[in-house]
C-alpha cells in the first residue's frame, strides 16, 4: 500500500509542475503582451493566484504524507523512541480531527459560493473552484493522516 501511495503522490506533483508550468507560461505571455505589443491578459494575475492555491493546499497533502510539513521537532528527536512514537501518532490524530474541521468548513464555504454563484472579477471563474482546494487540500491531508494511522498497527 505504501508503494501505490508514493506513485499517487508522484502523480500529484506531476501535476502540480504542470500547473506550475502553466502558470509561468501566462505570465510570459502576459509580461510580452503587455510590453512588447501594447496589449493585457487580464485574467492571467486571477489564473496566477488560483493555481497557487491549488499548489500549495495540494501540495501540502504531498508533503503530509512524506512527513515534509513544518514541526518543531527540536525536543522530540531528544526523546525516546516510545515518547517519539507516541507524540508521532497524536501528531496524526491532530490532523485528522482538526483537517476534518477545516475540511468540513472550507467545503460548507465552497458549497456557499456555488449556491451564490460568485464569480471572480476578471476572469469569472466560479469562486466555488478557488475556494474548493482548500478542502481539497485538507480533505487529502486527512485521508493521508487516516492512512498513516492505519499502516501504524
Amino acid at each position: 500500500m505504501h508503494k501505490a501511495i508514493d506513485a499517487a503522490a508522484r502523480r500529484v506533483e506531476a501535476v502540480l509542475a504542470v500547473v506550475l508550468i502553466g502558470a509561468v507560461l501566462v505570465n510570459f505571455v502576459n509580461v510580452i503582451g503587455r510590453y512588447g505589443f501594447g496589449w493585457s491578459f487580464f485574467a492571467a494575475d486571477e489564473l496566477q493566484t488560483y493555481s497557487m492555491v491549488y499548489m500549495a493546499f495540494v501540495g501540502a497533502a504531498v508533503a503530509t504524507w512524506r512527513g515534509l510539513h513544518l514541526r518543531m521537532d527540536v525536543l522530540l528527536l531528544r526523546m525516546p523512541r516510545q515518547a517519539q512514537a507516541l507524540l508521532g501518532i497524536a501528531e496524526l490524530v491532530l490532523i485528522v480531527v482538526l483537517g476534518g474541521l477545516v475540511t468540513v468548513v472550507a467545503w460548507q464555504y465552497a458549497g456557499q459560493m456555488y449556491a451564490l454563484g460568485a464569480r471572480s472579477q476578471t476572469a469569472q471563474i466560479p469562486m466555488w473552484i478557488p475556494h474548493a482546494a482548500i478542502a481539497l487540500g485538507f480533505g487529502l491531508m486527512v485521508l493521508v493522516g487516516l492512512l498513516k494511522l492505519l499502516m501504524k498497527r
